[in-house]
This record gives structure tokens, sequence and C-alpha cells, in this order.
């Protein structure tokens, strides 16, 4: 009699913590390991490769098991209480080290966000010890999963534009670009301790932006303006003026997808011009959103706007 089990199309696992590094005041590198992780693996790259960690409860320690899980598990998981199941959180795959059974994911977590409420994330982040455990979802080698939108044209000019959430995503598209690739990556971090040594090619500089108490945004913001110029010297002095109602809480506007319901006709072609792929707290990415688009007739096709969290407000997942 010949038995068989159902694989599932992503990677649904439990890892163990192997190591914690603070490798800044305001970023903590988890590096995950488990025998299921063998089974990852994308097709090509993996640039910005977001997965979902399920963290446990920061009152009860309650945390979501994978045993005997089947294409049900996410919405048996939701039905459940968080106090009981954990709490899922969103985030990039900064390095993938080893192979087969000895893969591990390195995964940077921000440890707080300035005026935000500090989530289950952050709080798991800052006392993770080797040892602890937690479960993964992300791709299964062979079956589509998407959570990739580094996507640029042939050729193009890249501007990659993030506060401190979207660092680890940037880093790792930077250490994953060709040789001949052009651009510039504009980061912003909360101090100046946070500013890393990444690997990129020659042709792409990164400028890093420390805060240092001022407000979240204004230095990204007219610095990326100063970089697109020619404007007008009324848009390169305005500041980040975005109204609550202005900004689409699932904001998410990438060449094949629009959360705010805009025609999606990914019809960039060519190769060549500016590629653009912005990250971070969704005011500040509105407000850049509004600059290229309408200021500088960006076209839909050649630009990824992404909104990684928002202040004030607890993210979801």
């Amino acid at each position: 009699m010949t038995v068989t089990t159902s694989v599932l199309p992503m990677l649904l696992a439990d890892v163990e913590v192997v190591s914690v590094e603070r490798i800044s005041p305001t970023f903590a590198r988890v590096e995950l390991g488990g025998p299921e992780l063998a089974h990852f693996g994308v097709d090509g790259p993996r640039y910005d490769q977001r997965i979902k960690l399920v963290l446990p409860d920061p009152e009860t320690g309650g945390m979501t098991s994978t045993e005997g899980a089947d294409e049900t598990w996410l919405a048996t998981w939701l039905d459940r209480p968080a106090s009981e199941r954990g709490h899922m959180r969103t985030y990039t795959i900064r390095d993938v080290r080893g192979s087969g059974v000895q893969t591990t994911f390195v995964v940077d977590m921000v440890l707080h966000l300035e005026g935000d409420l500090v989530g289950p994330g952050s709080r798991w982040a800052s006392t993770a010890a080797p040892g602890d455990r937690i479960v993964v979802l992300a791709p299964r080698r062979g079956f589509p999963y998407g959570g990739i939108e580094f996507d640029p044209t042939p050729g193009a000019e890249l501007l990659l534009v993030g506060d401190e959430t979207a660092v680890p995503a940037v880093c790792s598209v930077l250490e994953q670009l060709p040789d001949d690739a052009r651009g510039t990556a504009f980061l912003e971090v909360p101090v100046a301790a946070d500013v890393q040594d990444v690997r990129r090619p020659a042709g792409v500089e990164v400028v890093w932006l420390a805060r240092e108490g001022a407000e979240l945004g204004l230095g990204l913001h007219a610095a990326v303006v100063a970089h697109l110029g020619p404007v007008s010297i009324s848009v390169a002095a305005a500041t980040v003026e975005v109204a609550p109602d202005e900004v689409d809480p699932d904001l998410w506007e990438t060449p094949t997808y629009s959360s705010s319901g805009e025609e999606v006709t990914d019809d960039a072609g060519g190769v060549g011009g500016t590629y653009a792929w912005i990250a971070g707290e969704s005011t500040v990415v509105t407000g850049l959103r509004r600059h290229l688009v309408n200021e500088l007739g960006f076209d839909r096709g050649r630009v990824a706007f992404m909104g990684y969290w928002r202040r004030g407000v607890a993210m979801r997942s």
C-alpha cells in the first residue's frame, strides 16, 4: 500500500533561534534554523523577499503549533484568540546561510519605532535568545509565493528609499544587484550608530540619513526631492504635509497591484529610465509618491510604494 501526504505550497515550519546579535541601537540580527528550511527556494534572486513570523503573545507566551497543519491552517489560526495563537508579523529575509538541513534565515528586526506602539515583534526581538522557538511562513521551492516587489526595468537607474523598517530589504537588494547596476539608495535611521556597512555595486551610492531626534521622514523626503530635481524652490522646500485621511491604510502600489484600486497596466516597457522602490512609514511614503507621480510624472510601471507601518497604529501582520 502506498501512503501519500500532501505538501503545503509554502513552508510552514517550527524554527529555533540559532543566534542573536545586537548590531546597532535599533537593530537585532536574529538567525533562525530548522530542518524544514532545506525546502526554501525562489525562482531567481530573493531581493526583498518577505516572510511571515508567528511570535508568542508577549503576555501569555501563547504560541501556535504547526503539527498536522494543512491548507486550513491559517483560517483555523485566525479563529483563535491572539493570547493562544501568538502574533503574525512580516519581515524580510536579510540573508540565507548554509544549505540543506543546515539552512538558516537571517532576519534584522527593528527594536522600536519612534512614536509607535511597541508591538509583539519589537518586544520579542529585544529579549530573543538562542533556543527560543517561533513559526516561519516562507516560500517553498517549486511553488509560487510572492513577496518580492523589487522588479526594475532593464538598465534602469535605481532609486531605493526607506526608513529603518525598510533597511533590511534595501540592504538585501543591494547585496544581490548585478555588478553593472547604477543608482542611489537613501536610508533614514534613528541615530548615526545605526549606519551599516553594506556590500553594493560600485555604481550604486548609499546615502545614510540619521534623524538624531528630528521628525521622522523630513530629511528623507528632502534628500529624495533634491536628488530627483530640478524642481521649483517651493517644491524643494516643502515638508511632508499629508493629511491623515489622505493615507491609504493598506498603502501598497506596485506595477502589478494597487491597494487604492487604481487600474494597473504594467506597461512601463523599454529600457533605461529610473525605477523607484520606496518603503517605510505610510505617511512619508505617501508624500514621496505624490511628488514622484504628481509632480514629476513618474510612470506607474516604474515605481513601487509600500507602507510597511504607520505611526500610532499597531501593525496587523
